[in-house]
């Protein structure tokens, strides 16, 4: 029978994942001011049974002012890193599947209502929102208000916020940390021209403005154990118009590497509103990226077909694959493209007898 290079075991940094497909990180806007609720149990914990290589726990707001949402998870203090912990202590009585975590600071994007509610901005004088801060004062939407431009002590104390909550991660048992600087979230506001038109040294060139999102991953890769596996989401491009692209991407995805990042998650879009993304053009930034980089670099798919996304990981497009829609309408996906592709999968004891 012919190998499936997506059932094949892959290294990052020091952790070994059975195969090469990941469960990305779905923000669920269900949490009790921070704090994972039995949703996040329910949700993650069918997941975990999935097969899958890899499981992430959604976008985690470093600071409370860091959520995108009031529903958002977050890691900033003892009583959501306790909410997380019995999450993940309660998963890891029935699965072993490597965990990791998505850490993150909304910027700009934040105090909004759940995409449910209609998604539009939260007035920060509300009670509910919060005054919403970015590299520079630009809104995401017009109707947002503008933000508060970040100053050195804001700069210091996010840093700081992003090491802390890496710390209560691993303690709450997290395998892995991705840090988020793609979609449009703060980090990458620091990294695009359209967003960030400071005139200090966290702006203009292109090094001025890499240097907040380098200076956190730094920050966190000196806070947690030297082998544990850090990562990074990388934004691809900006969408419409100038701003961030291929170039700039593997630039910043080279620099991160030497500094010890094991992987990079390449995603498109999310800048501004109207700048959905793109998944080809996406493509042409991952084979930029793998030709400076020597550690995986994964890519989300939303494609159903097995043999396509199994196709894309054996002509070495990416070395790992995640799914988001598509693992929620199908959540045995991994067992059944594991079958057709004449591979293995982990599935509990408890369903192998019915």
């Amino acid at each position: 029978m012919p190998c499936s290079h997506l059932f094949e075991p892959l290294r990052v940094g020091t952790l070994v994942l059975l195969n090469r497909l990941v469960i990305g990180p779905m923000c669920q806007y269900s949490a009790d001011n921070g704090c994972m609720t039995d949703w996040h149990l329910i949700h993650l914990g069918h997941l975990a049974l999935s097969g899958a290589g890899l499981l992430f726990i959604e976008v985690t707001a470093v600071l409370s002012e860091g959520r995108i949402s009031p529903g958002d998870v977050g890691l900033w203090n003892e009583e959501t890193a306790s909410a997380m912990s019995l999450t993940i202590e309660s998963i890891r009585r029935w699965s072993d599947v490597p965990i990791a975590i998505e850490l993150s600071h909304a910027g700009r994007r934040g105090s909004v209502e759940a995409p449910w509610n209609g998604g539009m901005p939260i007035d920060g004088g509300s009670g509910r929102g919060w005054q919403r801060q970015a590299p520079s004062s630009l809104p995401y939407l017009s109707g947002n208000g503008a933000p508060r431009a970040l100053d050195r002590t804001d700069l210091r104390q996010i840093r700081e916020a992003f090491a802390n909550a890496a710390v209560r991660a691993t303690q709450a048992g997290v395998d892995s940390i991705q840090i988020h600087s793609a979609e449009g979230f703060l980090l990458h506001q620091f990294l695009s021209p359209r967003s960030n038109q400071r005139g200090d040294s966290y702006g203009g060139s292109l090094q001025n403005r890499m240097r907040f999102p380098l200076e956190v991953f730094d920050t966190v890769r000196d806070a947690v154990p030297s082998h544990y596996p850090v990562t990074v989401r990388l934004p691809a491009f900006d969408g419409a118009g100038s701003g961030w692209g291929i170039e700039q991407a593997a630039t910043f995805a080279a620099q991160l590497q030497s500094r010890g990042c094991n992987a990079f998650h390449v995603t498109a879009g999310g800048l501004q509103p109207e700048s959905p993304p793109a998944m080809r053009k996406e493509m042409v930034v991952v084979r930029a990226v793998k030709r400076v980089v020597t550690v995986p670099v994964i890519v989300t798919s939303l494609d159903p077909n097995y043999a396509r996304v199994d196709a894309v990981v054996a002509n070495g497009h990416v070395d790992a694959v995640a799914l988001t829609r598509t693992i929620l309408q199908s959540p045995r996906w991994p067992w059944n493209a594991a079958r057709l592709l004449h591979a293995s999968v982990e599935t509990p004891v408890q369903y192998q007898h019915v």
